[in-house]
């Protein structure tokens, strides 16, 4: 049995680039999911990479989808997924849920840790949009409804920074307001940068936020 991940993948979907991801983490010793964001809409793979998603109209493709996956939709996802995993052999109940998410789903992981609490112990949001706005539901405005023990890992792109330099601040000021341990910082990569397989793939940060997130883990969990 292992401490479970949920892996949230970003907006080109389910696809092997994320699963390789997945398979990686598992064998550091989770048990891990790599979940479809697109669930409510279509079944399973869409794209083979991030280039057949960006050549065969993926963005115009998938917008119909990421409508349905309002911060409501997502935090009742959330429970779900976490029931289903308890339910699995391979899953460790007596430790603590982490989920990682990448660009559309870096929100995801504040708004299922805030979901489940008692379950869900870390998240880990890569150059993720949606973080700060002034939306009562916003990520930043729901560090108050995470566990007491939850732990954070924020990884904000060079590029996202220089658009709203102000979001880092504003996560921090959450993060210690609600008293969540938080690692929140600006790597140096395009928005991207940790996709195996984004055209802006950054191998040397992105290997540097893959041992920031299982040290997230091993504290968490």
């Amino acid at each position: 049995r292992h401490p479970a991940v949920i892996v949230w993948p970003d907006i080109a979907g389910l696809r092997p680039a994320k699963l390789a991801m997945g398979r990686r983490l598992a064998l550091a010793g989770y048990a891990v999911l790599v979940a479809n964001p697109y669930y409510r809409s279509v079944a399973g793979q869409q794209f083979e990479d991030f280039d057949a998603f960006r050549a065969g109209g993926g963005f115009q493709a998938v917008g119909p989808w990421r409508a349905r996956n309002t911060p409501a939709n997502v935090m009742e996802s959330a429970a779900a997924v976490v029931a289903w995993l308890d339910a699995q052999e391979a899953v460790d109940t007596g430790r603590g849920i982490g989920n990682q998410g990448y660009c559309m789903t870096g929100s995801w992981t504040i708004f299922a840790a805030a979901a489940v609490p008692a379950r869900i112990k870390a998240a880990a949001s890569f150059h993720g949009g949606g973080l700060v706005s002034d939306a009562p539901d916003a990520p930043v405005n729901l560090f108050d409804r995470l566990a007491d023990d939850a732990r954070l890992l924020i990884g904000i792109s060079r590029d996202d920074d220089a658009q709203a330099p102000a979001d880092k601040t504003a996560l921090r000021a959450a993060a210690d307001a609600a008293d969540v341990a938080a690692e929140i910082e600006v790597y140096d990569g395009d928005h991207g940068w940790t996709v195996l397989d984004s055209p802006v793939y950054a191998q040397a940060e992105a290997e540097r936020a893959w041992t920031r997130l299982l040290a997230l883990y091993a504290a968490a969990l």
